[in-house]
């Protein structure tokens, strides 16, 4: 069994096994309550809409609204370091060019912009490398709960595809449309079933004050 799935763009090595986590393992093997799905086991075949998934996985939305946060308290710091080379540039101009004061307080600029840029060029390569580790879990954590289901359900191919509706005012949008590789498919979508598993996990959780 394949699941066809693409992931996204991201960097670096993940390493999470979530089926040696028991993390899906532990759920009892059921038949489809899915209705827009209610084909798959017919067919053996299953189309799943992963963006829609990422916008409504709520462990995902959690992790991103964590980085959100984390970069505006790099970006709040940071300000506080821009607004210290402002004032130290409104002091150079109290100087008369040529002076040692002009002179040291030009060179108190250039050092405080080397290290300016220097952090925020950490601070966003910090975030950029989070935000891919958090992308690139997701998707594993996605890829292995298609996997699961499948299996438990008898689907032997899953194909990704895109739900959503074609605005025909929107020119991206009618190419994204033609360009769909799943053109028909007779309610072998199983993407609420995945999505409700997912977010099942995370409500099992300890800590997450959620019962199943």
């Amino acid at each position: 069994m394949k699941t066809l799935m693409v992931p996204a763009k991201v960097l670096g090595p993940y390493t999470l096994g979530l089926f040696a986590l028991g993390l899906f393992t532990s759920l009892p093997a059921q038949a489809q309550q899915n209705s827009a799905g209610a084909n798959a086991n017919r067919f053996g075949i299953a189309v799943v809409d992963v963006p829609y998934i990422f916008k409504n996985y709520q462990a995902f939305d959690a992790k991103m609204k964590a980085l959100k946060t984390e970069k505006e308290t790099a970006d709040t710091s940071l300000k506080g370091e821009r607004d210290a080379i402002q004032a130290k540039e409104a002091e150079k101009g109290q100087f008369n060019a040529g002076t040692p004061e002009f002179r040291q307080a030009d060179e108190d600029i250039a050092r405080m912009k080397a290290e300016f840029t220097l952090k925020l060029q950490r601070a966003q390569k910090d975030i950029i490398e989070k935000e891919a580790k958090v992308y690139y879990q997701t998707y594993l954590e996605v890829n292995n709960a298609v996997s699961y289901f499948a299996q438990q359900n008898n689907i032997g191919l899953v194909f990704r595809f895109n739900g959503e509706q074609v605005d025909p005012n929107r020119r991206e949008d009618v190419l994204r449309g033609i360009n769909k590789p799943v053109v028909f498919q007779n309610n072998v979508d199983i993407t609420p079933d995945i999505l409700a598993l997912l977010n099942r996990r995370v409500a099992n959780q300890p800590g997450s004050g959620q019962t199943r």
